[in-house]
């Protein structure tokens, strides 16, 4: 009686297999809802590989891909700027607090003038394809890191020590971002390196006094340079002003004699055309005008002695 009873229990409560087929296939049917729609930020590449190889690399929105797992989607921040830190790592100690970890091993360089520098740097880079960086290196920060740290050694040791912590600087972050890029190029990495920035460039402690004077004396050097191109500035202006003026003023003056050379010409040359038409007058009118303008002026010639009391009778000229 009682194995009846459960029996009959049992089958009330069971579930029978069209509703266990239904209720798998349901599940099938979320699992696949799930697993079949995908996401992709507005500062991201998604790239899509199907039972393993690479199909294709779509842009931001809500896409469709196989699902259970038939076709994968590997997100990329292709927007996003990355940086690598050399010679110093930046560290979290709260919230709003960070402290700088030096790190020597990779600082610490030789310059082309056999001297000892400690050079820290960062470097700012943009993931420019997508597939590039998840498939074509497999160490990839680590390479970063070697490339970027072979660029600087070799640009720090092709120059003096006071041109790499002076007027080098730029030259070198120019010359690095190329190398590495280049060297990012060759190997596949689907990077692009935007900005190399170097950052504190040290002599070693021991000698750090001496360094500081030498940029002390640099400086000086080049406020004295920079003082003395002003004063030339200022004063070759005012000498080229008077230089002009004293051009014009003799041009005015030249041109002013030639004018009366020329007018004294003319009337020479009209005087003597009378001349030649009437010699006996033209004479006596040139010896009267003479004579009026040497007794008619108030002031008594040279050659007369003004305390005469009578005049030296003048002789006059003979035909």
């Amino acid at each position: 009686m009682a194995e009846e009873t459960l029996k009959k229990v049992h089958k009330k409560h069971s579930i029978g297999p069209k509703l266990l087929g239904f209720l798998i296939l349901l599940g099938i049917i979320v699992a696949a809802g799930f697993s079949s729609f995908y996401v992709v930020d507005e500062t991201e590449q998604a790239v899509i590989t199907r039972l393993g190889k690479y199909t294709t690399t779509v842009g931001s929105g809500l896409h469709f891909k196989l699902p259970f797992g038939l076709e994968k989607n590997f997100n990329v921040p292709v927007k996003v700027v990355q940086t690598e830190q050399f010679g110093f790592k930046t560290v979290k100690a709260g919230r709003n607090n960070e402290y700088k970890n030096n790190i020597s091993e990779e600082s610490t360089m030789l310059t082309g003038d056999l001297n000892i520098v400690d050079v820290e740097w960062i470097i700012q880079y943009k993931i420019v394809d997508p597939k590039q960086w998840l498939f074509g290196v497999y160490e990839k920060e680590q390479t970063i890191r070697d490339i970027s740290r072979s660029a600087i050694n070799t640009l720090v040791g092709d120059r003096a020590i006071l041109d790499v912590m002076g007027s080098e600087r730029s030259s070198i972050e120019n010359l690095a971002q190329e190398m590495m890029n280049e060297n990012f190029n060759q190997l596949g990495l689907g990077i692009s390196v935007i900005a190399v920035k170097l950052q504190n460039i040290v002599p070693p402690s021991g000698v750090q006094d001496a360094y500081e004077d030498v940029n002390k004396a640099i400086q000086d050097m080049n406020r004295f340079i920079n003082e003395g191109k002003e004063a030339y500035n200022s004063e070759i202006p005012k000498a080229q002003g008077e230089a002009d003026r004293l051009v014009q003023v003799a041009e005015g003056y030249a041109a002013e004699r030639v004018n009366m050379a020329q007018g004294d010409v003319a009337r020479y040359n009209a005087v003597y055309e009378e001349y030649r038409k009437a010699p006996k007058v033209t004479k006596d009118r040139i010896y009267l005008e003479t004579m009026d303008e040497i007794f008619g002026s108030d002031k008594k010639p040279e050659l007369i002695d003004g305390k005469l009391e009578n005049l030296v009778p003048v002789k006059t000229f003979k035909d």
